[in-house]
């Protein structure tokens, strides 16, 4: 069968497959611009290709990679993020230079002893694919791994193709706008901490405002999400890392993901995480949890093995938005106010003020007051890179 009829084959099957499964109360069937293989496979067709993605780059539950292998693409190398390219990896574990057991196609690591790429891992490739769920939240380090991608396809003139996907997240903007002295993996960008944005949008924003190493431009292709917008939620079927086992935890993620700059258990070393929250002190609380060590999830969780009182929220009513409610209350509630934040807390809330704001005593609305100036300009900034229709 010639490349052309398995294109075409293979697009009507895929397309048909994800119309039965998506579950979006919409008319037509919202479509990932990985499942549009018409669209980029005309692209990289007859040319070397690396593909950056993990476990979410599938296609009807079988690997992106796997895919273009069966259709004769030639993947040459692979480039995997935090989690590892099958996302089978612990929290924060360090990704090596590996194989790939299944189609024997080297891996290049993104989150080893360093998280930069040297542009001379291109120098046999002819194009560069990305391929990864996001969760529209600045710390989520997979827009990290994208930026570094970014900066070496725009130094070795290597063009890139992100193949989009939508923003479970991508119906609001809050939290502060990144300050530039909080720089760091977990923070590259001068976007909120809920940025409404995809990959491909964000994508965008890095080229059009200069952020690539002396204002580089990366040869830069988005396939579009098809018949999406920001104000649909968005179910994703494949968890987009260990740690957010479903659409709740995903929506819980940027609020409670700060408690990881304190000393807050978030459930990891559980199958919860980020549906629970708790700490051993606080023993009024009748909700219990344990950490313990948990392969391919979190291997070294905080507070292993003691008992943590808390709160469960997986049976909570709570719609989309970003909320200090529980880190403030669990700050008044914690007796050792002078070690409930750790250094860590900056770098995820993206400054240094909100927590002398929380110490200070000021309310959630008296907090957020103070991000509006920022978020204001942020939000006319990011109207000229909008692929799909607002939530305005």
């Amino acid at each position: 069968m010639k490349l052309r009829q398995l294109i075409g084959l293979s697009f009507i099957l895929i397309a048909a497959v994800y119309q039965s499964c998506n579950s979006q109360p919409t008319a037509s069937p919202i479509i990932p611009g990985d499942v549009q293989l018409d669209r980029y496979l005309p692209l990289i067709k007859d040319k070397r290709v690396a593909v950056v993605g993990n476990h979410s780059a599938s296609i009807s539950d079988t690997h992106l990679i796997d895919t273009l292998l069966s259709l004769n693409i030639n993947v040459v190398k692979a480039l995997a993020p935090e989690h590892g390219f099958r996302g089978d990896k612990s929290d924060g574990a360090m990704i090596n230079h590996d194989v790939d057991a299944k189609t024997g196609i080297p891996i290049i690591s993104m989150y080893g002893k360093t998280k930069t790429l040297d542009p001379a891992l291109f120098k046999d490739i002819d194009v560069v694919i990305f391929d990864i769920q996001d969760v529209g939240v600045r710390f989520f380090t997979f827009i990290s791994a994208m930026h570094y991608v970014m900066e070496a396809c725009a130094e070795s003139g290597t063009p890139l193709i992100v193949l989009d996907k939508p923003n479970p997240n991508g119906m609001y903007i809050d939290g502060p706008v990144l300050d530039s002295s909080q720089r760091s993996y977990i923070g590259v960008h001068k976007i909120p901490v809920v940025h409404a944005l995809t990959v491909g949008e964000l994508a965008e924003m890095i080229n059009g405002e200069g952020w690539l190493t002396n204002a580089a431009k990366c040869d830069l292709t988005v396939i579009p999400v098809k018949n999406y917008t920001h104000k649909m939620p968005y179910h994703i079927a494949v968890k987009p890392s260990p740690n957010l086992p479903n659409d709740l935890a995903i929506t819980l993620y940027p609020s409670l993901a700060l408690f990881e700059g304190t000393q807050i258990s978030v459930g990891r070393g559980t199958y919860k995480p980020f549906l629970q929250i708790g700490h051993p002190s606080f023993t009024d609380l009748e909700y219990t949890f344990t950490p313990v060590s948990i392969e391919g999830m979190s291997k070294y969780p905080p507070l292993e093995g003691q008992v943590c009182h808390g709160y469960n929220l997986e049976n909570i009513d709570f719609k989309p938005h970003f909320t200090l409610k529980y880190l403030i209350e669990f700050y008044q509630k914690f007796d050792d106010k002078e070690h409930f934040f750790k250094p860590y807390f900056n770098k995820l809330i993206g400054n240094t003020v909100t927590m002398e704001q929380i110490e200070a005593g000021l309310s959630e609305k008296e907090i957020k007051a103070s991000w509006q100036p920022e978020l204001s300009k942020y939000k006319n900034m990011r109207k000229k890179y909008l692929l799909y229709p607002d939530f305005e």
